[in-house]
């Protein structure tokens, strides 16, 4: 099956219907059990040029080529930023909007860089607008499934939250690597759930997640696991 190539087209017709900026928003974390959940955006205008080569949603990336692409996207966009919301937070609100939260601190860090937020339009990928419940005053946002397959700045914000939040956890796993978070990031693996059985949950789990899962869950493939 042939991998299909962002574009900007969305963009442009947003452009066109009158925004003078679009900030493509993607989540990374939404399904792991330890980590927070992470939200990146990326302001692109009519201004940017083409997009990063071999730039694509970061579930169709191999790791080496997320990091590699990472700067590369962050520096093409205006503005980016990486928004998060912690495990302990996602225990208390529940992960919806526990979403919101990081984006909207994602939205703050934007605002405070020089980027005019109010004056875009938020490009987020998937059918359910979880962002606009969390802001004091809301945006113009357009939902799109798969945009983070098919739209330029929705893939740059992918990679970019991706490869952040793989850092963290990463850093994390020197702590307490026998949880495996250097190459699970956090999600359910056999081994990760095997270390919980054994040594018992951190403060960096997701509490109310690890009473409702069941190890049997777990799929040995990691890879596959580490996106939603």
């Amino acid at each position: 099956m042939a991998v299909v190539e962002p574009t900007l087209e969305v963009e442009t017709q947003l452009h066109a219907e009158g925004a003078r900026f679009v900030i493509g928003c993607d989540e990374v974390g939404r399904g792991a059990i330890a980590g927070p959940v992470a939200v990146g955006l990326c302001v692109v205008d009519l201004s940017v040029g083409p997009l990063p080569v071999g730039l694509r949603d970061s579930k169709l990336l191999a790791e080496k080529k997320r990091e590699l692409l990472a700067p590369l996207a962050a520096s093409w966009a205006l503005h980016s930023a990486v928004g998060l919301a912690s495990a302990q937070e996602v225990d208390r609100v529940g992960i919806i909007a526990a979403l919101g939260l990081a984006g909207k601190r994602a939205l703050t860090m934007l605002h405070e860089a020089g980027a005019r937020v109010s004056d875009s339009v938020v490009l987020l990928d998937g059918s359910h607008d979880w962002l606009t419940p969390a802001l004091a005053s809301p945006l113009a946002v357009r939902t799109r499934v798969k945009a983070d397959r098919d739209c330029g700045s929705v893939a740059a914000a992918s990679v970019v939250a991706k490869v952040h939040r793989d850092t963290l956890m990463i850093a994390h796993h020197g702590d307490r690597p026998a949880y495996g978070w250097a190459s699970n990031k956090g999600y359910g693996s056999a081994g990760h759930y095997a270390a919980i059985n054994e040594l018992g949950a951190t403060e960096l789990h997701r509490h109310t997640w690890l009473h409702a899962a069941e190890p049997a869950d777990a799929r040995p493939d990691v890879g596959l696991l580490q996106h939603g």
